[in-house]
Formats: C-alpha cells, sequence, structure tokens
C-alpha cells in the first residue's frame, strides 16, 4: 500500500509541475498592447512644447496623441526632432505615427498615410507691434520674411513671392520669433494658431497679428502607408469629438471650443 501511494504521490507531483510550467508559456503570451514610435515637434506651442518642470512633452496634440491611443489600444514611446525630419521619418518607417501640426496636402499624401483631420488652421503675418506698413502679403516685397524650414507656410511664401522677398527659413518657430523681434526680419508667416499664442505670450505687446486668414489647412495625424493603426485612429477622433472628449482638450488649450 506504501508503494502504492508513493506511486501515486508521485504522478501526482508531475502532473502538477506539468500545469505548472505549462502555464508559463501561457501567461507569455497574454496579449499586450503594440508600442508605437511616435514622433513630435518639440517647439510648435501650443501643440507641443516642453514642460520643464515635469521634462515632458505637453499641448493639445500630445493631448489628443494620448486619449487616441487610449483608445485605439496601443501604446507609444515618444521622440522629438525637426519638423522637417518628420514625414520622411514615417515615410521611411523609422517612426510609425507623428502630431506636430502637420497639414495634410496632396504632396505628403503620396508619401505617408493620414488620419481624418483633427484640426482647421490656415496662415498669418506676424510684425512687430509698431509696424505700420505690413498688413498683407503683397507687402512683403522687398522685406525680410521668416517662416519655418519645411512648413507648407514656407512653401506658401516661396509660390506668392518667389524671389521679390528675402525669405529666411528657419528650423524652429522659437528662432523665427527671436528674429522678429531683433529686427533681424521685417514679419513671420506661419500656421495661424501658432503666431496667435505667441503674440498673447511672449510677444504680447511687441508684435501684433494683421491681415487675413491665408489658405485654410487641416491637420492630421500622420501613419506609415498602409498603417493598419489608420482605421482605429479615425474611430478613436470620431468617438472623441462625439462624447464631448475633443472639446474639452481643445477648449483647455485654445479657450474656446469650434463651432
Amino acid at each position: 500500500m506504501y508503494k502504492n501511494k508513493l506511486k501515486q504521490w508521485v504522478f501526482s507531483s508531475v502532473l502538477t509541475a506539468g500545469v505548472a510550467l505549462g502555464s508559463g508559456p501561457l501567461m507569455s503570451q497574454t496579449v499586450h498592447a503594440e508600442t508605437l514610435r511616435a514622433v513630435t515637434d518639440p517647439s510648435f506651442v501650443p501643440f507641443e512644447m516642453l514642460d520643464r518642470e515635469s521634462g515632458k512633452m505637453v499641448g493639445f496634440d500630445m493631448d489628443i496623441l494620448a486619449e487616441v491611443a487610449d483608445r485605439a489600444g496601443f501604446d507609444y514611446k515618444l521622440n522629438t526632432m525637426d519638423f522637417n525630419g518628420i514625414i520622411p521619418a514615417i515615410q521611411t518607417g523609422n517612426a510609425d505615427i507623428a502630431l506636430a501640426g502637420i497639414t495634410i496636402t496632396d504632396a505628403r499624401e503620396k508619401i505617408v498615410d493620414f488620419s481624418d483631420p483633427y484640426y482647421d488652421s490656415g496662415l498669418r503675418l506676424l510684425v512687430r507691434s509698431d509696424e505700420q506698413d505690413i498688413h498683407t502679403i503683397e507687402d512683403l516685397e522687398g522685406k525680410k520674411v521668416g517662416s519655418k524650414i519645411g512648413s507648407t507656410s514656407a512653401d506658401f511664401l516661396n509660390q506668392k513671392l518667389g524671389d521679390k522677398a528675402d525669405i529666411t527659413p528657419y528650423p524652429g518657430s522659437a528662432d523665427m520669433y527671436m528674429a522678429l523681434m531683433s529686427g533681424s526680419v521685417d514679419a513671420v508667416f506661419y500656421d495661424a494658431p501658432n503666431v496667435g499664442y505667441f503674440s498673447q505670450t511672449k510677444g504680447q505687446g511687441r508684435t501684433q497679428v494683421v491681415g487675413p486668414l491665408y489658405e485654410g489647412q487641416q491637420y492630421g495625424i500622420a501613419l506609415v502607408n498602409g498603417s493598419p493603426w489608420r482605421d482605429k485612429v479615425n474611430d478613436a477622433l470620431a468617438a472623441m469629438k462625439a462624447d464631448g472628449t475633443y472639446d474639452k482638450i481643445y477648449t483647455k488649450w485654445f479657450g474656446k471650443a469650434p463651432e
């Protein structure tokens, strides 16, 4: 009887051990959210900017990205780079997703996928507060004007003015605003929300926004061509707009939700 009990104990122990060992691979097969490589421009306020206290990127786009990721079911690792490197990074597959106030254009749509538009924008002129002669694009002839490398605003200036103005491209928006206030350029031409935000914050009392809104634009989330996440991102954006989450984020950064 002792031998029978011993055999039963050994069999039971081996069976239990087998189940326990077998559970290892099963546990390791637990589905985890995929981590996407996200990129943004570090200096496009108030869409994305570095919070010096926390050391983290914050802004309208960063809140949109966090909410979209949560709803679409992916995690992300965020890196920053100059704006003119973002589309090439997505195109070559060195990044998976990007938010940086990226205007949807025909040229860009040929090399990357875009989500549905999530922000309506345009281009505006910014001049010093004592400037009396510049009111429109036409007034820039013979003037020095700054814009951002790789941006639709720089493209627009070159198309409209060509060599009639001294157009200087800058790597970051802070550089061109500093150039304006120091007198190195006569005007800055750039995305309307960024120009307006600067004029109301660091440029308050020293700069003014003038002229009409040029070339209505829409921002989209850029993804690798054929990305399996595009539909899920669009579904997340649609749900955010439907339940009021988008309006809350918009109001947080711009003061009033869009119509």
